[in-house]
């Protein structure tokens, strides 16, 4: 018979394996998913977003903000307004206005 020694490292070994492999599932796109940015409501994302300033589902606060996602099927977010398979590019910064240098136009 196995002594508890082994038993408990056998028991370990698997607990260990099963976390493991459910981490990776769970950050894993589900298959026939897509991201669909642009479409979320305020705390209603599903994971981290584009700008990586937060990490975690619910955190959006904004609704329709072009950087968070929601996992949807494949083809809908096409379908939806603001909806995109990719997320927006970052705003370029306004341009300051010339300097007025005291002529008369």
């Amino acid at each position: 018979m196995a002594s508890n020694k082994t038993l408990n490292t056998l028991l370990a070994s698997a607990v260990a394996l099963t976390v493991a492999g459910g981490v990776g599932a769970a950050n894993a796109m589900a298959e026939g998913k897509e991201k669909c940015y642009g479409v979320v409501k305020a705390g209603a994302n599903d994971c981290a977003n584009a700008s990586k300033s937060h990490s975690c589902a619910g955190h959006a606060t904004a609704d329709a903000d072009a950087g968070e996602w929601l996992a949807l099927p494949t083809g809908v977010c096409e379908k939806l307004a603001h909806g995109s398979t990719e997320p927006a590019a970052a705003a370029p910064a306004e341009a300051a206005p010339a300097a007025d240098h005291g002529e008369k136009h």
